[in-house]
């Protein structure tokens, strides 16, 4: 599989790891969108939101308990949570990732 994300989680791509256990990994984005910008990513290999069922949604749970813990750690009281399903949408990588985005005021999206 040619996954950047997978190649990370492998240890193939260095990158700056701010949070990481059995299931999740979570590290600073190399393009920052905001003063704070952590991506989220399950180790296992799931295309997009689109990809979440019964069987896996338990990572995406998971992935959720711990966000609120890295925003935390980072100091950030006030923070957003994104994810891009698919390329209309602004989704680049093809492997669910959340976006964890703070340090500013960020106003509204659109």
């Amino acid at each position: 599989m040619d996954c950047i994300f997978c190649k990370i989680v492998n240890g193939e791509i260095p990158n700056n790891t701010v949070y990481e256990d059995d299931r999740v990994l979570a590290f600073y984005d190399i393009e920052p969108k905001a003063p704070v910008h952590v991506l989220v990513i399950p180790k296992q290999h799931l295309r997009g939101a689109d990809a979440v069922c019964e069987e896996n949604a338990s990572v995406v749970a998971h992935i959720f308990t711990v966000i609120p813990q890295i925003a935390s750690k980072l100091g950030l009281t006030d923070y957003r949570v994104v994810t891009n399903n698919g390329a209309d949408a602004g989704q680049t990588v093809h492997h669910l990732h959340f976006h964890i985005l703070g340090g500013r005021t960020l106003g509204e999206m659109g």
